[in-house]
């Protein structure tokens, strides 16, 4: 699979982003039952199959064909089943899933609200829906994430979707905080590049290739010290919690009792 720095790799992607979606898929974990799981968004699966378990059965569904072919061949064996779909139009009957987990996706759609709907309509009447998105202020700029959410905003787009809403936040501690630091402070070095904004006056097309070829560059610069599990950052290092502010990673919302 190609390497654009927006799906997690490893080996390639630092491994304080690789333990940040590691800690999100340990929370969801922590709040799981028995039945039938969608994880929108898969990827290769790397996280999903940890979501399986003796009496959980996961489906991943991913928008690219090789993507969700190449997460089958690596995890099938483990009981990961993936499919490809659009997250905005996912092909399936109503109510049908226990569990729905939305991890890093839903900052990728122009309207969310096509997704939130689809994981509430797929969602069962007493199910538990899981959505992972960066916290607005806090993220770096990436051409992917074309909508990104406060807090209150997250809130009030899946409210109309849920009739129960809890959004709590997604954090690190000070040295995985000092890390995302030191590569927030490599990015605005690369962007003085461009005082004048120029890159956001390019074709779409043009500025994505931009953005991917320089993650290439500082994940290879950076790579020494910052993949591979040389940094020794961990999931462990992340943690919940109910206080929110500007410099929280992300934001981690559990929704019950879909409306439609």
């Amino acid at each position: 699979m190609k390497l654009t720095g927006e799906r997690p790799i490893e080996g390639e992607t630092p491994d304080s982003l690789l333990a940040l979606h590691a800690a999100g898929y340990r929370e969801v974990v922590a709040r799981l039952g028995p039945g039938r799981l969608l994880d929108v968004g898969c990827g290769l699966g790397d996280e999903s199959v940890g979501l399986a378990s003796a009496d959980r059965d996961v489906v991943g569904v991913d928008y690219d064909p090789a993507t969700a072919a190449t997460a089958v061949r690596v995890h099938g064996a483990s009981g990961l089943r993936a499919v490809c779909g659009d997250g905005s139009r996912l092909g399936l009957r109503d109510s049908v899933f226990d569990h729905v987990c939305s991890s890093h996706l839903i900052e990728h759609f122009v309207d969310p609200e096509l997704h939130v709907r689809e994981v509430s309509r797929v969602l069962a009447d007493d199910g538990t829906a899981f959505f992972l998105t960066p916290n607005a202020p806090a993220d770096f700029e990436n051409p992917y994430h074309v909508y990104l959410f406060t807090p209150e905003d997250l809130r009030a787009t899946l409210l109309r979707h849920f009739g129960q809403v809890e959004v709590l936040g997604l954090d690190a501690n000070e040295t995985a905080k000092a890390d995302f630091e030191q590569r927030r402070a490599m990015a605005d070095r690369l962007l003085r590049l461009d005082p004048l904004g120029l890159r956001h006056r390019l074709p779409r097309q043009a500025f994505v290739w931009l953005h991917a070829t320089g993650r290439r560059l500082a994940y290879r610069y950076t790579s020494s010290s910052q993949t591979g599990g040389t940094s020794g950052i961990t999931d462990a290092d992340f943690a919940t919690t109910d206080d929110i502010d500007t410099t929280t990673l992300v934001l981690f919302a559990v929704c019950r009792q879909p409306l439609d």
